[in-house]
């Protein structure tokens, strides 16, 4: 029987010797507590995924190099598979090696390196060729990398080099609904090799992504086992004896797999990580009495502490009562921090410097946005005082229409709602107060409104955010055409061609925006790369 520990953990990008000091730590237990024969760690665990260019630089492969040869040495008593990226001469390779008892058994090198959506290997590392088979316990195990899995040929490789079973080391960051492509992947692979296949992921918010767990694995007879848990580190155990085709799961605690509770932990565990990982103990936003700065205070409580969250009603003259009172009833629910800031007097003087400058000229957007800087210029300054993380609180039905603010509402260092549709928010809300109470049911029930001028609605300036959002969802995550919406969506191509308009007009809003979680299949940022100056238009024209 060979017992195998594998390592669902937080690796940070960059902490060398705290991820050392981790890796050395989680194999002492796996051996000790365990008895495990094997140990495996994520895709890249000793510098963190992804590292980006810190790989080119020199003095960071070799700082990796030393901390690696110090595990090398310090491993005793259990095989060890650490993924790392490995410098040959002028040549990186992303790659694994076998380590037991002070010795490296062998390497493997990442076979298929991504590059499309959020993945860029190929600017970084060359491609092996070669697989690797390690006996340990009188199992022969083949291990792959990550990408390595979602094709056959490495998988396939690893079978003929004597494979018995297959452990894959992830970083795989989430979408919604992954772990299902997850498993449909292992099925392919086990069907293909007639192989078990464990597959091992990584758990975190780096940036803007976020690393979920949710490990899984199939059986040599094709039995899947549930995802391991969501956005939580764990030390899961299988056991495997080649003579019997189930595997034996020691210490796998069955993870969350509905929809809701999946991405409401991510969006949690993104935000958590991002503040600690760059030094913030509190965050702060503006807290309007709508539904989005609601569900990102939540979020933000839950992850953090209410008593860490800073919560800033800022009035104008077109705050309504009912926003204050709604506002008010969250922070007590959720027991936040709180102050109240009007920006009333910081709007009138900025009417009064612009008078004659604006003089001849009709109200309009202009005057609407000085009152969203006003607020994010308050929220700045409460940050560089006291040290809070600002949050931006737009959805990705604003982003996606521009129907927000540079340098008011889009003010902040982290977005956590932004890759969240309106709809997704609101679906969101209704969820986070099923489990207890946290969002007025008010702010679900009222219109959504910006609040910038008399009587304002979004749907003044926006098509209903259910039509909106089937929209972006066609353009903008599937890459439809304006005819292609038009035809399966039967949505009239006047406000097809609005928002496709408007999708690229914002363009140079979203460059300058925050990062926030990723949570579909297409995020704008990494996944979404669109020139912010171009005369081209789906239509041929300018929209």
């Amino acid at each position: 029987m060979l017992n195998i520990a594998l390592a669902q953990w937080d690796f940070p990008v960059g902490r060398l010797g705290e991820n050392r000091d981790r890796i050395l730590e989680l194999a002492a237990k796996a051996r000790d507590r365990h008895q495990a024969d094997l140990i495996v760690f994520p895709e890249l665990a000793l510098t963190g995924y992804p590292p980006e260019d810190l790989v080119l630089r020199p003095g960071f492969m070799k700082r990796t190099e030393e901390i690696f040869a110090e595990i090398v040495q310090s491993v005793q008593g259990i095989d060890v598979v650490l993924p790392y990226p490995r410098a040959a001469g002028e040549q990186r390779y992303n790659s694994a090696s076998w380590i037991r008892n002070g010795q490296i058994l062998g390497t493997y090198d990442k076979w298929d390196l991504p590059n499309y959506a959020v993945f860029d290997e190929r600017r970084y590392f060359v491609q092996g060729d070669q697989p690797m088979v390690i006996e340990v316990a009188g199992v022969r195990v083949g291990i792959i990398i990550c990408e390595d899995t979602w094709t056959p040929e490495a998988s396939a490789a690893a079978k003929a080099a004597g494979a018995q079973i297959i452990v894959s080391s992830n970083a795989s960051p989430f979408y919604r609904d992954k772990h299902l492509d997850r498993a449909q992947v292992l099925k392919d692979r086990n069907h293909e090799t007639g192989l078990p296949v464990l597959y091992l992921n990584c758990v975190g918010g780096q940036d803007d992504l976020v690393f979920d767990g949710h490990s899984i694995a199939i059986s040599a007879d094709g039995e899947l086992s549930p995802p391991a848990p969501s956005c939580q580190d764990a030390l899961l155990r299988v056991g495997f004896d080649p003579e019997q085709p189930g595997l034996q799961y020691h210490e796998w605690p069955e993870g969350q797999t509905e929809s809701m509770p999946v991405i409401y932990g991510v969006l949690k565990r993104g935000l958590q990580d991002y503040a600690r990982k760059n030094g913030f103990r509190s965050v702060t936003l503006g807290l309007s009495g709508g539904i989005d700065s609601a569900l990102t205070a939540a979020v933000a409580a839950d992850a953090l502490g209410g008593e860490h969250v800073h919560a800033i009603m800022m009035p104008s003259r077109h705050t309504s009562e009912k926003s204050l009172i709604l506002a008010t009833e969250q922070i007590d629910r959720m027991g936040l921090q709180h102050n109240n800031i009007s920006i009333e007097p910081i709007y009138q003087a900025s009417i009064k410097q612009l008078a004659d400058t604006f003089a001849g000229r009709r109200e309009n957007i202009a005057e609407e946005n000085l009152q969203s800087r006003a607020r994010g210029m308050v929220l700045m300054a409460l940050s560089n005082k006291f040290g809070h993380l600002v949050l931006a609180t737009s959805n990705k039905s604003e982003l996606a229409t521009g129907y927000s603010t540079l340098y008011g509402d889009m003010c902040g260092g982290y977005s956590p709602i932004r890759d969240c549709l309106k709809g997704l928010v609101y679906e969101l809300c209704k969820w986070r107060n099923a489990q207890s109470l946290a969002i007025p049911q008010g702010v679900i029930d009222r219109p959504p409104s910006a609040e910038l001028a008399p009587n304002q609605l979004d749907s003044d300036s926006l098509p209903p955010y259910d039509v909106l959002d089937r929209i972006i969802v066609a353009y903008v995550e599937q890459d439809q055409s304006i005819e292609q919406i038009v035809e399966t969506l039967q949505i009239e191509e006047k406000v097809v061609r609005r928002v496709a308009g408007m999708v690229l007009a914002a363009e140079f809003k979203r460059r300058q925006g925050a990062p926030g979680p990723r949570i579909t299949r297409k995020a704008f940022g990494r996944d979404r790369r669109y020139p912010i100056s171009s005369d081209w238009h789906d239509s041929g024209e300018k929209l």
